[in-house]
């Protein structure tokens, strides 16, 4: 007989989109029995009345958030909160030798100051970022094995960085060319009630946001950075798309040999994602569309080089809750535990 034994696992925010995706794929998990559901906000309620389609399924209740009880029943901890309270409770969970992992932006910056720039909150935890290593597995498979804790990248980065990873590591554009023009689904703004996200408001249009000032640009820039080897700017524009999921991250830049053609493009992506089980490079011409990834944690990318202008054009589609939030926790979930880097999480999207 095998160890029938299964990791406790606690999810801290559970009540929001993130949250709940994390319940629902983890209920299949088969290394894992979920244990812990917390949230401030919707403390004291059973976890079904918050969703009662997951009723029948999760017969757990929603608890106060208190780090001695959870770093007392669990040994593997998703937070999934708003930027700002997860590095309130992280160092008392890794005192507890609990593994981390942070769906928010608190441990994805390298330099703290580059995090109080952009979010505003003043830290005092330089030491335990200084541990956290960025999870995206794709990029960093190695460190993550090893880490006890995760920044877990947003949904922007992870579609944006997975298109221009090769293209800076192996040197083929100018960095400071690249555009990331991005669309998303309004699921990526959480579930509180916000106006812009009303079906009145969202639903016949399209508009951008946060253009020049979006607070994934600088973690965008920080891996492009590190990619490169040297600083890296990078024009980024976000827009809200009236559907429910899904991310499209068109990325254009100037190829430094302006004599590669597609096919080229298409061997060094498959080359350098020959490891990675979660990406598709689309080789048959045809362009990723965000549909083909909804409820699976692949991202599919299709590439085109312009030889007008010397640009290549790169599209990289997610679903942004799942390969572009929950479902790449429970990726760096696996690779922390030595499991394999495929478990528990879905290899088809839901289509039509």
């Amino acid at each position: 007989m095998g160890n029938l034994r299964r990791v406790p696992v606690g999810i801290v925010g559970a009540s929001g989109y993130g949250g709940v995706q994390l319940v629902r794929l983890l209920m299949d998990h088969p290394e894992v029995e979920v244990v812990y559901l917390g949230g401030e906000s919707s403390a004291g309620k059973p976890f079904g009345e918050l969703y009662p389609h997951l009723a029948h399924a999760v017969n757990l209740p929603v608890e106060e958030v208190d780090p001695e009880i959870i770093g007392d029943r669990t040994e593997v901890v998703f937070l999934s909160l708003p930027n700002g309270l997860a590095c309130e409770m992280t160092p008392k969970l890794l005192e507890k030798k609990c593994k981390v992992l942070d769906l928010s932006a608190d441990y994805r910056f390298s330099d703290l100051t580059t995090y109080t720039t952009w979010y505003g909150k003043q830290r005092n935890d330089n030491a335990t970022a200084a541990t956290a290593v960025y999870g995206l597995p794709e990029l960093y498979r190695s460190r993550i094995a090893e880490a006890q804790l995760i920044g877990c990248p947003g949904c922007y980065p992870t579609a944006s960085l997975l298109a221009l990873s090769p293209l800076l590591k192996q040197g083929l554009i100018v960095p400071e060319t690249a555009i990331v023009d991005a669309k998303s689904g309004t699921s990526g703004g959480g579930r509180q009630a916000k106006i812009n996200f009303l079906l009145a408001e969202a639903d016949n249009s399209l508009g951008a946001y946060g253009v020049v000032r979006h607070r994934h640009t600088p973690e965008i820039e920080q891996i492009c950075s590190d990619l490169a080897g040297h600083e890296v700017m990078i024009q980024f524009t976000p827009h809200l798309i009236p559907m429910v999921r899904g991310i499209l991250a068109t990325v254009y830049a100037t190829l430094r040999d302006p004599g590669l053609v597609r096919d080229d493009l298409i061997t060094i992506f498959r080359a350098f994602y020959r490891n990675s089980p979660w990406v598709r490079i689309c080789e048959t011409g045809e362009y990723p569309q965000t549909k083909w990834a909804c409820g699976s944690n692949l991202c599919y990318i299709g590439l085109e080089v312009d030889p007008r202008t010397g640009r290549v054009i790169v599209m990289s589609a997610i679903d942004n809750l799942i390969k572009g939030q929950a479902g790449q926790a429970i990726q760096c979930m696996n690779i922390m535990m030595g499991w394999d880097e495929t478990l528990g999480l879905p290899k088809l999207g839901f289509y039509p």
